[in-house]
């Protein structure tokens, strides 16, 4: 990695652990936690809550609403580590142009334990019989300049300490602060 991260997304299928690694990750460089999901329109949550799922067009606007999220974190200072499902090089390459110097986390896992850890998640709107739509979705980020892939099934701190690890070649410049 031969350039500063001013922001990190962390991103995968419904079920990959967007929000747990995110928060591990944001403990341990000191970032803020954004959840994506918290930005999706009341008409995207009623849409998948009714096992419909979100085209390009209903993505459209939640992600320009990301990107700004995101310019508005690092205005104030903050390193803001985004969870987003970002399935599709478009949707990143969007949050690239808000932020162009922008890390992404992948974390992998196989449908069958998506599922399974969707099964697992009582309240969540987002039902398990949405998971084969995100895998059909989903371009790999694996090859994408500032992309670093993970395997979801690990435990949370190994994983935390393995974006750690990614970081520090860009030492103090890494999630630079921009006022």
């Amino acid at each position: 990695m031969n350039s500063p991260l001013s922001a990190i997304v962390v991103m995968g299928v419904a079920g990959c652990g967007k929000s747990c690694i995110g928060a591990a990750i944001a403990a341990r460089s000191g970032g803020r936690l954004i959840e994506g999901d918290a930005f999706h329109p009341a008409a995207n949550i009623e849409k998948m809550s009714a096992g419909v799922p979100l085209d390009d067009a209903d993505r459209a606007g939640w992600l320009v609403l990301l990107g700004q999220e995101l310019q508005t974190t690092l205005k104030a200072g903050e390193r803001p580590i985004l969870t987003c499902s970002a399935l599709k090089r478009r949707y990143r390459d969007a949050l690239r142009e808000a932020v162009p110097e922008l890390g992404f986390v992948f974390l992998e896992l196989t449908p069958a334990e998506a599922e399974k850890r969707v099964l697992a998640r009582p309240g969540h709107f987002m039902p398990a019989s949405l998971i084969e739509s995100q895998f059909a979705a989903l371009e790999s980020p694996r090859g994408e300049p500032l992309t670093l892939a993970l395997d979801a099934t690990q435990p949370v701190a190994a994983l935390a300490e393995s974006v750690h690890d990614w970081l520090k070649p860009c030492g103090e410049r890494t999630l630079a602060r921009i006022a």
